[in-house]
């Protein structure tokens, strides 16, 4: 957690509340004691041949195999990268032809796409994509269908079974008509890991990202899962390690870490599903009862929409200004993808979703976490409203006035 509180307005902050979750997870301490070893006295490079080393291997490969227990999978299909945006760039990299992906993704898939002028598909009101629309995108050359499992901005459960079986679809017409183009469907998972199934059964993908980061582990480690039918390239050349697709010293600190972090997600997830969602009913229900026009981003329906998520806005206000405010008051929160955030970009997911200018501008992302409480939303609730009341009558601004705002009005 954050260091000391910051004082405002003359008085100390009584507490600290960290709410953004999806930007960044503090490690589990399971996770940090599994990797100690490997920074230590277990130092040895995994690829060198004497037993020290050997020991080194075998641990990596033990990590190995924990995470493709959890995703139902073969060991020797994981591998292990630098995090979920090396794995993506990864995933679209072992094909050659077009691609279809949706305006909702985050930054590094989007990035890739749009660099091979691939095919971008539009979202719904509620950030999620329509399978039909993915259908109608797809050609005899796109070889290459990419879908989240969840959108870490404003909490959206992708439909990723209905748009496999679209792939599927397309992949068995094009084996009667004796086609010989390839089509595959890659699912960046890093945000719904511990909350949503990763087991690549469930996803119906071919090719999958996960991040240890956003499962209470360490930053700079993730893994691309990929099916039989897929044949990666690697993207940088050298020593050969992970199967030759991946050179480089391999981080077993970071892989033992991983595998520990993701198997604890995964058995904590019922429970903590429901206790998440629970906690972020209660404040969403609190921010709706002092501002009933606050607009809340996403699904209607709780079930799909990420349970720690709440995306709200606050119609005529600086998002960056109440970032600003709340964290003189103790309260962490995000205005969306921190990649966008830290270059002071608009967000591209609320403008995919049609959101208006007025409304995107006030727009927070509050991510809560295993180390939210009751305690911590109630806080968090107070010092939300006293900063929107606040920034309300510093501009002006009446209820009546953000109403009409939050419908569309100037």
């Amino acid at each position: 957690m954050p260091g000391a509180p910051t004082p405002w307005d003359g008085k100390e902050v009584s507490r600290e509340v960290y709410l953004d979750y999806a930007a960044a997870t503090s490690m589990d301490p399971g996770a940090v004691r599994a990797m100690e070893p490997f920074l230590s006295n277990e130092f040895y490079n995994p690829s060198a041949p004497y037993a020290p080393a050997r020991r080194a291997h075998a641990a990596l490969e033990d990590a190995r195999a924990s995470l493709a227990r959890v995703m139902g999978a073969r060991p020797a299909s994981i591998t292990l990268t630098a995090g979920a945006t090396e794995a993506n760039n990864l995933a679209f990299a072992c094909v050659d032809g077009e691609v279809v992906t949706d305006a909702a993704e985050h930054e590094s898939v989007l990035a890739v796409a749009q660099a091979r002028g691939g095919v971008i598909v539009g979202v719904g009101p509620d950030g999620r994509v329509d399978p039909d629309e993915v259908a109608q995108a797809i050609t005899p050359r796109t070889e290459l269908v990419s879908v989240e499992a969840a959108n870490g901005e404003v909490g959206a459960i992708q439909p990723v079974r209905r748009v496999a079986a679209v792939v599927a679809a397309e992949r068995d017409r094009r084996l009667r008509a004796g086609e010989s183009c390839p089509i595959l469907l890659h699912v960046d998972a890093s945000q719904a890991a511990g909350y949503v199934s990763v087991a690549v059964s469930s996803l119906g993908a071919d090719l999958v990202t996960l991040s240890a980061a956003k499962v209470y582990g360490p930053k700079q480690v993730g893994l691309l899962w990929s099916s039989d039918r897929v044949r990666l390239r690697p993207l940088v050349l050298g020593g050969g390690q992970e199967g030759g697709v991946r050179s480089g010293t391999e981080n077993v600190a970071g892989a033992v870490a991983f595998a520990h972090s993701l198997e604890l997600a995964e058995r904590m997830r019922p429970q903590e599903v429901r206790r998440l969602a629970a906690l972020r009913d209660d404040l969403e229900g609190r921010l709706r009862r002092e501002f009933p026009w606050c607009v809340v981003s996403g699904p209607r329906q709780g079930r799909l929409r990420l349970p720690g998520l709440l995306h709200v806005s606050f119609p005529r206000l600086d998002a960056r200004r109440l970032v600003i405010l709340l964290e003189r008051r103790g309260v962490y929160v995000g205005t969306g993808s921190a990649c966008a955030a830290s270059r002071m970009r608009s967000s591209h997911v609320l403008a995919a979703m049609g959101v208006p200018d007025v409304v995107a501008q006030g727009s927070l992302r509050i991510t809560l976490g295993r180390q939210t409480g009751a305690e911590d939303v109630a806080y968090a609730s107070r010092q939300i409203a006293a900063c929107v009341r606040d920034e309300m009558a510093r501009l002006s601004l009446t209820d009546d006035d953000m109403r009409q705002a939050a419908g569309g009005g100037a």
